[in-house]
């Protein structure tokens, strides 16, 4: 048994911040739906839970649990259910703590529709009364390289907007960091990257670090839904697509925060670093 609990384990998310807590000798619980998928650590405990809509699986995963790190889960059209009934579990179990892996600008109305779901979350752990930090990174610029269609490619309706990609291992550092030291109850935390591009920017950038040819194309939203017709997916999975770009051009994601290295003592990872880095990884 274990005072912290990390979903998601299989994940890159949490899996990275399992990795930093076994680095640090510390236990843990590792809360999977697949145990046979689960890193295997030293005073690791692993234990099977299905979706977070299963509350009593959940409630039994936290037993004995003090911190929860409740990484979000895959979006949903039921994802704000699913995380309203993880925290219910939490605080069946007794939980006392969640550290919330959130959205950078999360609000009711903000543009980027997945952020909402998040502002929802945020709130209904608020009103559980358990202690919480929230964690709200910026997209991910392990991602970027994915935004690139077969001509070379990024098209979407960020128009000039700015935005500091953040990688997914900063993100990770600084997750493990707030889990292993004190003093953050009540904290919500921006993690960017060390600065803001345009997409234009953000194509050469990524053209540089690939050695592929990479340009921006802009498009408004409705030639952004038109493009992304053929897919087959769900409205609300295409308008989450769409509004990540959209929530670029109005400005809520041109954001720089220190809140990487304060937490992590180095500085943020510029994107072509990340990018560079993930590649290496694959």
């Amino acid at each position: 048994m274990s005072g912290l609990a990390i979903t998601g384990a299989t994940g890159a998310i949490g899996g990275a911040v399992a990795a930093n807590v076994a680095a640090a000798g510390a236990a843990m619980t590792l809360v999977v739906r697949d145990p046979s998928r689960a890193p295997s650590y030293p005073g690791a405990e692993v234990r099977r839970a299905g979706s977070y809509g299963d509350t009593e699986a959940m409630r039994a995963a936290f037993d004995g649990v003090t911190t929860v790190f409740l990484v979000s889960a895959t979006e949903s059209a039921d994802r704000v259910a699913q995380h309203r009934s993880a925290v219910d579990a939490a605080v069946a179990a007794g939980v006392g703590r969640i550290v919330y892996l959130s959205f950078l600008a999360a609000a009711p109305e903000a543009t980027f529709t997945f952020a909402r779901d998040h502002f929802h979350t945020e709130e209904y752990i608020k009103a559980s009364g358990l202690a919480h930090t929230f964690l709200r990174p910026s997209l991910y610029a392990d991602y970027v390289p994915g935004m690139v269609w077969d001509d070379g490619a990024i098209r979407g309706p960020a128009g000039s907007g700015r935005i500091a990609w953040v990688a997914r291992a900063d993100v990770a550092d600084s997750a493990s960091s707030v889990l292993m030291t004190d003093g953050h109850d009540g904290r919500t935390y921006d993690l960017t990257g060390p600065r803001t591009l345009t997409m234009v920017e953000t194509a050469e950038v990524l053209a540089a670090a690939t050695g592929r040819g990479v340009h921006y194309i802009p498009e408004t939203l409705d030639e952004a839904r038109a493009s992304r017709g053929s897919y087959g997916a769900a409205e609300w999975e295409v308008e989450g697509w769409i509004t990540s770009y959209a929530a670029i051009a109005t400005g809520e994601m041109d954001v720089v925060s220190e809140a990487v290295a304060t937490l992590t003592g180095r500085p943020a990872t510029p994107l072509r670093e990340a990018v560079e880095q993930a590649q290496g990884a694959s």
